[in-house]
């Protein structure tokens, strides 16, 4: 039995942080896209959902202008609907998990998500590097991230 993902990414956090920090950026940015691919492959996020079940994205400006227009709603009523402003002043939804997560881990406004959702995980993109704390963090439930990690340091370390 294997064991949770939140255990195996803890287990290896100051392998993937020494790796993250001492790696060439460039080596790893260039490696990413076949990575990332690789497990996109093999891992359905349909299984998963974590990130919207338990974490939200940042709802930036265009996000709200655009999904609030999509849903029929003022800009006002949908932060006051669905959005807080958390500590670091952005916009994240107000409960968890999302509003917008369907039963079948499907999401309902898929086609104009926000942009952090359109772009998590952020394993074909520099963030992955430049952000160590965020793909740390990310590595305990997204088992995306996890295996590109993993697959990274087997591959491209030391």
């Amino acid at each position: 039995m294997h064991q949770p993902l939140e255990q195996r990414a803890k287990k290896k956090k100051k392998v993937f942080k020494k790796f993250l920090r001492k790696t060439s950026r460039t080596e790893i940015v260039k490696s990413l896209p076949a990575y990332h691919e690789e497990a996109v492959e093999h891992i359905d996020c349909l299984d998963c959902a974590a990130c919207c079940k338990n974490y939200s994205p940042t709802f930036k400006p265009p996000d709200i202008k655009r999904i609030s227009k999509k849903l029929g709603m003022g800009e006002g009523e949908f932060i006051e609907t669905y959005l807080k402003v958390d500590e670091d002043g952005d916009y994240v939804v107000e409960s968890k998990p999302c509003p917008f997560l369907g039963e079948d881990n499907y999401c309902g406004i898929y086609e104009f998500r926000p942009s952090d959702c359109a772009r998590f995980p952020y394993t074909d993109e520099d963030v992955l590097v430049d952000k160590v704390g965020i793909t740390l963090k990310n590595s305990t439930f997204c088992p995306i991230v996890f295996r590109v990690l993993d697959r990274l340091v087997s591959d491209l370390g030391d």
